[in-house]
């Protein structure tokens, strides 16, 4: 039995090996692509949903109104008038005031995704047809606008995201870990994914789509249902024969869940979401994580007599997890804490293969205030107040 679990280790090795190659030329395939000058700037509508006011709301919000571009409008909106994050934007409209803003409520969505429903009433009201959807926790540069819309220059494009650095904003060692899975293991993931595939999804921190492409796949309606609205939307923009693009402009996601609870809730709600949205390629997922195979063979090779098998194995998968760090983590999205937290990363590619499979343990999960169960291809049930068990993650 020993023997079976070591080939088993040493397969998997290989397999992660593999996927480590594989990062490596979409890595060098990502940063060869030609770069342009923006110069085609358009007006723009960037929506923003909000809930509440988190930490470092006004920061995160502040630099919108400072973004380098002509002509854009800002629409927030919250369920209702007495949201705080409503006062924090009124209050930067106030101080910012050539910038154009629109205050909005839509009230309780009569759709299981809030988000979804706010972008609805958002996208009604815009003026332009290029819609800027961002999260409340993203933090960007004033040259954002201009990079992420100039893919749309060609008519052909429909949607354009961006991949993200993982930003512990407020400190703490889980916050930083689970930003290293951020910049590190979400960019890997996506930079592959877009070399064997091409892009048939979005990442929700950043997207830019036209309303016109929002309208040919059923609106926002469409994706109320879902969990990972943002998923579904590069989906069936893709299938409707639009291009979606993968910008070379990286933005901050600011991780604001500090305690260990929080932010392995907010992981594990992550995979069970691409267990239902992507489920074969959630299943080979499983095979591109290093660290418990390096470890299965490590022991199981000590116990063989081998132990000089088992420190090479579990020694290779290390320093493989450390360049991914570097490499994707610098080269790619340019955080600087990939490389100097780059000794942790194979802590974090341990953590990610044990939520991997804590995914396939639960189909609930939370966002906000809200609680779902998952069901096929990521359609999610509303839980009622009185129906959720204690313990739920947020």
């Amino acid at each position: 039995m020993l023997r079976v679990f070591l080939i088993f280790g040493l397969v998997g090795i290989l397999t992660s090996t593999i996927y480590i190659a594989l990062v490596l030329a979409a890595t060098i395939r990502f940063r060869r692509r030609p770069r342009t000058v923006p110069a085609f700037m358009p007006p723009v509508s960037v929506l923003k949903p909000l809930h509440g006011a988190e930490p470092g709301l006004r920061e995160f919000l502040e630099g919108f109104f400072q973004l380098d571009y002509p002509e854009y409008e800002i629409l927030f909106c919250a369920r209702h008038e007495a949201d705080p994050g409503l006062a924090v934007a009124r209050d930067l409209s106030e101080k910012y005031p050539r910038v154009q803003v629109r205050i909005m409520t839509s009230g309780e969505p009569r759709w299981p995704n809030a988000r979804c429903f706010s972008l609805n009433e958002m996208k009604s009201a815009a003026r332009h047809d290029i819609l800027v959807i961002t999260d409340s926790d993203v933090r960007v540069k004033p040259g954002y606008l201009r990079a992420v819309v100039e893919p749309f220059r060609k008519e052909s494009t429909g949607l354009v995201t961006c991949v993200y650095r993982g930003v512990a904003t407020l400190g703490g060692f889980w916050a930083r870990l689970e930003g290293l899975g951020m910049s590190v293991e979400m960019t890997s993931g996506v930079l592959v994914a877009e070399m064997m595939e091409g892009m048939r999804f979005a990442l929700g921190p950043s997207m830019v789509v036209r309303k016109s492409c929002v309208d040919r796949i059923g609106g926002f309606e469409k994706l109320g249902n879902y969990y990972a609205d943002d998923f579904m939307l590069g989906k069936l923009v893709a299938e409707s024969g639009s291009a979606v693009v993968l910008s070379d402009h990286a933005i901050d996601h600011c991780i604001l869940n500090t305690k260990f609870e929080k932010s392995l809730g907010h992981q594990w709600n992550w995979m069970k979401s691409t267990r239902f949205s992507r489920p074969m390629g959630h299943l080979g997922t499983g095979l591109t994580f290093g660290l418990p195979f390096g470890l299965l063979v490590f022991a199981t090779a000590t116990m063989l007599g081998s132990p000089w098998l088992g420190l090479a194995a579990l020694g290779w998968t290390v320093a493989a997890r450390v360049f991914q760090s570097i490499l994707v983590g610098w080269y790619v999205v340019k955080d600087r804490n990939a490389v100097r937290l780059a000794w942790l990363y194979p802590l974090r590619d341990l953590m990610g293969s044990l939520l991997w499979m804590a995914s396939y343990a639960s189909r609930k999960v939370g966002w906000r205030d809200d609680f779902f169960e998952l069901r096929k291809r990521g359609v999610v049930r509303l839980i009622p107040a009185e129906g959720r068990r204690a313990g739920a993650h947020q």
